[in-house]
């Protein structure tokens, strides 16, 4: 209820220029598979499709107590994310049993293949739990890319730059039956998700580095 709400305000104030929307499943399980240069991304990805985007966020956006808590809760529990714990030994087979669940559901599950944002705007080499949801669920997965979130809204920064009109392009669906059964082999991942980083790559422009974004945030 509270992105119907949101929803209007961001149109009004923030137009996204949106190409390809149709490519969107109309009903079923599917990926939605983007670039991440902007907080600003899970906000804009959805907002001009017809269905609801479900995103698999940090338990701490859930936990965090007093009113500041609450109000982080209430506000990503309306953008239609999903807490998982991300600590522990067993916390990336959750997650991922969180989104093969939702998506056997048949809701429509956003992640960003590189595991985290990008720290310069460039795209960087992606993580094999997109490839092992495709697999094990056997959704398709929908490319998308977001286009000048990084400039309206950087890294650190809580001011949007009205002057930046973001988009978003979302691409053909990629389906990978040809990989079935081998959900547990590393080069098969590995395969499956760098076609689909290579899909965004063609759809954003961006160029690419091949190497994990948290190995870059690391660097000096």
């Amino acid at each position: 209820m509270k992105y119907v709400l949101l929803g209007p305000f961001l149109r009004l104030f923030f137009p996204c220029k949106v190409i390809g929307a149709e490519f969107i499943p109309a009903e079923g399980g599917a990926i939605l598979a983007g670039n991440h240069i902007s907080v600003a991304d899970s906000f804009f990805t959805p907002l001009h499709i017809k269905r609801r985007v479900t995103y698999l966020a940090k338990s701490e956006y859930f936990t965090e107590k007093g009113l500041k808590g609450r109000l982080k809760k209430a506000f990503f529990s309306g953008m239609g994310q999903v807490p998982v714990d991300r600590s522990g030994a067993s916390a990336a087979r959750a997650a991922l049993d969180t989104g093969i669940r939702l998506l056997n559901e048949g809701h429509v599950l956003g992640i960003y293949p590189e595991g985290t944002r990008s720290p310069d705007g460039r795209l960087y080499r992606g993580r094999t739990g997109v490839a092992r949801l495709a697999l094990e669920s056997r959704a398709p997965v929908v490319p998308c890319a977001m286009m000048h979130t990084f400039e309206f809204l950087p890294p650190g920064s809580h001011n949007p730059k009205f002057g930046i009109r973001p988009g978003v392009i979302f691409g053909k669906p990629m389906e990978f039956s040809r990989y079935y059964g081998k959900e547990k082999d590393r080069e098969a991942l590995r395969a499956v998700t760098d076609e689909i980083v290579a899909e965004i790559a063609k759809l954003s422009s961006q160029e690419y580095v091949n190497i994990y974004a948290k190995q870059a945030k690391e660097r000096p």
